[in-house]
């Protein structure tokens, strides 16, 4: 986006964002991976997150996520998420996002995204991507189980389906009984193959599950037993704080990326506090993609994403274009308006 005079500033709505990224679970797992090779490498800014938190309301949030990307892409931004988790209990989604995304030469904010979806497909397919590589020096999962069924759940099996997982059995468990049937009447009616169990008992799910996918809004850990993994299964750990210290220190840890993660009180934080040391940690999935680190066979393999902003730019990014290129940007005339210097 070079030449004079300031770009042009487009809104995408989220319709606009679905129907871009609808179906293309392959090519926004490639886009991740990729990404997080460039972050790995050092082609990214990617500062800490800066979260507002409100003293009348503490369980909500509004989190800033600043990043920039180089390679192709070439592209800095915002993302701009809340989490409030009372508007479950309204009929709302819990998380609504806005993306800014802003020219690599001038600066200037070219187009605002819904990011709620945005937010959620790069976290689905961080969860694909690290599911792959964290299999591939054991046998490929044949049960997954997701512990937490809302819309991040929807969307990772989704890409895991997308990307060519099939599972002998998916079990569902939630504290809440409707929310446990709601996600089990999704999963079959979209066709998934074997089959779908309800647990009533979290240490069931866990033990009887291959891979498991932590999906929660838990705000401090509340599974601590050991005993539960030890089956040995890969840990798709996305929520974050839902595993006690104990459980990381009996497993192998990656991340993704480890200044990140180690802060706000997750768990892999709470491991550090506890232990005074990074010991625990193997590394980053970017790591395990470069062959820095070897993921052993024969102990929980626990991954713990932190998100990262420049995730959420990539996937923002391919947006922008698909929407461009289908001719439907909606631009905003005259946006940017106190163009001169010294005025007319």
């Amino acid at each position: 986006m070079t030449g004079t005079g300031a770009p042009p500033f487009a809104v995408i709505s989220g319709a606009q964002v679905q129907d871009a990224l609808r179906g293309r679970e392959r090519q926004i797992t490639e886009l991740v991976e990729e990404t997080y090779r460039l972050h790995g490498a050092g082609d990214s800014v990617n500062p800490p997150s800066y979260f507002l938190r409100f003293p009348d309301r503490p369980s909500a949030r509004i989190i800033a996520l600043p990043a920039s990307i180089g390679g192709k892409l070439r592209v800095d931004g915002l993302k701009w998420i809340s989490s409030f988790p009372e508007n479950v209990a309204a009929g709302i989604p819990r998380a609504s996002a806005v993306l800014i995304l802003n020219d690599h030469d001038t600066g200037y904010p070219f187009a605002c995204l819904e990011s709620s979806i945005i937010s959620a497909t790069r976290t689905a397919a961080s969860a694909a991507v690290a599911a792959d590589w964290l299999t591939r020096s054991r046998p490929r999962p044949a049960r997954v189980g997701f512990f937490g069924t809302g819309l991040i759940a929807r969307y990772i099996h989704t890409f895991l389906a997308g990307t060519g997982w099939s599972f002998d059995e998916t079990g569902v468990y939630d504290l809440s009984a409707d929310s446990a049937a709601g996600f089990r009447g999704y999963l079959e009616s979209s066709g998934t193959a074997g089959r779908v169990t309800v647990y009533e008992d979290a240490e069931q799910l866990i033990r009887t599950s291959d891979l498991v996918v932590f999906a929660t809004i838990a705000g401090e850990p509340h599974v601590s037993d050991v005993s539960w993994f030890e089956h040995n299964p890969v840990v798709l750990h996305v929520s974050l704080r839902d595993l006690a210290p104990e459980i990381l220190l009996a497993s192998t840890n990656l991340v993704d990326d480890v200044e990140h993660c180690l802060k706000a009180n997750t768990s892999p934080h709470l491991a550090e506090q506890q232990t005074g040391s990074r010991d625990f940690l193997a590394g980053t999935l970017a790591d395990v993609m470069a062959g820095r680190v070897t993921v052993p066979a024969g102990r929980p393999v626990v991954f713990s994403p932190f998100g990262l902003g420049v995730l959420d730019l990539a996937v923002g990014k391919y947006v922008y274009d698909e929407v461009t290129r289908s001719g439907d940007l909606h631009v905003i005339d005259d946006f940017f308006h106190e163009l001169r210097r010294y005025g007319t």
